[in-house]
């Protein structure tokens, strides 16, 4: 196996809770009031819808996609849901700091270091940026790929906070069978204060049908190794230091990682073309050879 390369589910397709838009000549994230599915494929106007986003339309109310019919692929919840805090360089798309409120794992002048996690109110780098970041993989439909799966992507602190205490929960009243469970992903919301009573949509998940055991037993009797199955996925995930690919990474930032005054990136160079501002690995490499300086 090639060290650095996180080994992932294969990825059918993604599931959104919005959109990017272009407003006065920049690319924007929205926000929506429902799921959309869509394949791994763009164009000049998105995302292409999956045909299960079709199909989930027309039995659901507004033609909105407020429930998605789902299965897990592993029995750990940390394996189907991993979230951490994640950096990054916006100028260069590049991941350069992910922890747990721990430890993290973060580029440095010298190379990758493994060092302590504060968490983002209490990290100085985090003020450029650092976020909660969620990844949950999920299984829609049968027929398709026993494998294959879906990815949800998110920065919500609502819906990686539901999803995490679901996932543990029903692992536990299923006996540890939670990749034999059908579930529903919902959209839900709530107003908050901060929210001045404008309604934030987040996801959470729902027990369908408790027959995790019948399937179970299925799986058994026809060679499905569950065991094996969660330990592959283990080594995989650990395999690399950052679980998202280069190629994802641009799509990923332009999404979740919005410039703070709302702007794109364009390559490294301002809206004149001129030469843009040191990226942040950049200044942090100066900062940590200026400290070498001082010290010799």
């Amino acid at each position: 196996m090639i060290k650095g390369l996180a080994i992932t589910p294969p990825i059918l397709g993604r599931i959104s809770i919005g959109k990017i838009v272009e407003k006065n000549g920049k690319r924007l994230p929205e926000k929506d009031d429902q799921f959309t599915i869509t394949t791994q494929v763009q164009n000049k106007e998105g995302w292409i819808p999956h045909p299960y986003d079709e199909d989930l339309r027309k039995t659901q109310d507004n033609h909105k996609i407020r429930a998605i019919p789902i299965r897990l692929l592993f029995n750990e919840p940390d394996l189907n849901l991993r979230a951490e805090y994640c950096l990054f360089d916006r100028q260069n798309g590049r991941p350069i700091c992910t922890g747990n409120g721990e430890t993290c794992r973060r580029y440095t002048a010298s190379g990758m270091a493994s060092l302590p996690c504060p968490s983002p109110d209490s990290c100085e780098l985090a003020k450029a940026g650092c976020k909660p970041y969620g990844r949950l993989n999920v299984r829609i439909g049968e027929e398709e790929d026993d494998l294959g799966t879906f990815i949800f992507r998110t920065t919500g602190f609502n819906s990686i906070r539901t999803l995490a205490a679901r996932l543990h929960y029903y692992q536990a009243v299923s006996g540890k069978l939670l990749a034999c469970l059908p579930l529903a992903l919902r959209l839900r919301a709530k107003t908050t204060f901060m929210s001045h009573r404008t309604p934030i949509y987040y996801a959470d998940i729902t027990e369908a049908i408790a027959n995790a055991r019948e399937l179970h037993n299925r799986r058994l009797a026809a060679g499905y190794d569950q065991v094996a199955l969660d330990a592959a996925g283990i080594q995989g995930f650990s395999n690399g230091a950052f679980e998202d690919s280069e190629e994802e990474i641009p799509e990923i930032v332009e999404e979740f990682f919005p410039s703070t005054d709302g702007g794109s990136d364009n390559g490294g160079l301002d809206t004149a073309g001129n030469k843009a501002k040191p990226s942040l690995k950049e200044k942090l490499d100066q900062k940590a050879v200026g400290r070498d300086g001082e010290s010799t």
